[in-house]
């Protein structure tokens, strides 16, 4: 497996087309009949995300408060220093009793929750990503092929758009050609 960054202006819109398999045809020089062998290989390309920005409505927040008791000498069992906060849209629920003051209990429960909220976030955009990846290659085989390198013929044949392409341009990474008509074929179909 290859990860590499790429990094320039609308990167992400033109190398898109280029995720999916990826199948090359040769005869290497070890073979001695001639025989043309195939492989594949599998690109997914993924967009750089930003950090997860979690944000909590204060209305979507109901607090409790309670006694905490336990140690902590006579203010714990008469002042309610205890905070219970819920979050209803996610149904998070921390009680927080470590501090001997409300409005300490209070903070260290709001970070708590975002703290869980941003885990749940961030679990959800992983595999949102892992979806997105799965999409992209697929099972990896030859029959899912978006495109051919074929050696032998010198040619690069995109099944998407069903055209060839001189095999020499892609081989000196120009690939302008062939990502400017993925970009008009998918404007076409819109």
């Amino acid at each position: 497996a290859i990860t590499f960054d790429v990094k320039g202006d609308m990167v992400y819109s033109k190398m898109k087309w280029e995720a999916g398999v990826h199948r090359v045809q040769r005869v290497p020089a070890t073979e001695s009949q001639g025989r043309v062998h195939t492989s594949t290989a599998t690109v997914a390309i993924m967009p750089e995300c930003d950090e997860v920005d979690v944000k909590i409505d204060p209305k979507d927040i109901e607090m409790s408060t309670m006694r905490s008791g336990g140690a902590g000498g006579q203010n714990v069992n008469k002042v309610e220093t205890a905070v219970d906060l819920l979050h209803k849209p996610s149904g998070i629920r921390i009680k927080c009793t470590q501090e001997r003051s409300q409005l300490k209990n209070k903070d260290l429960a709001m970070k708590m929750l975002m703290s869980r909220l941003y885990d749940l976030e961030n679990e959800k955009r992983d595999m949102e990503e892992r979806e997105k990846r799965g999409s992209q290659i697929g099972t990896g085989g030859r029959s899912e092929k978006i495109r051919t390198y074929n050696w032998k013929d010198s040619r690069c044949s995109d099944h998407r758009l069903g055209q060839n392409f001189p095999l020499a341009d892609f081989l000196n990474a120009d690939i302008g050609k062939i990502i400017d008509a993925c970009i008009a074929k998918d404007q076409e179909e819109k």
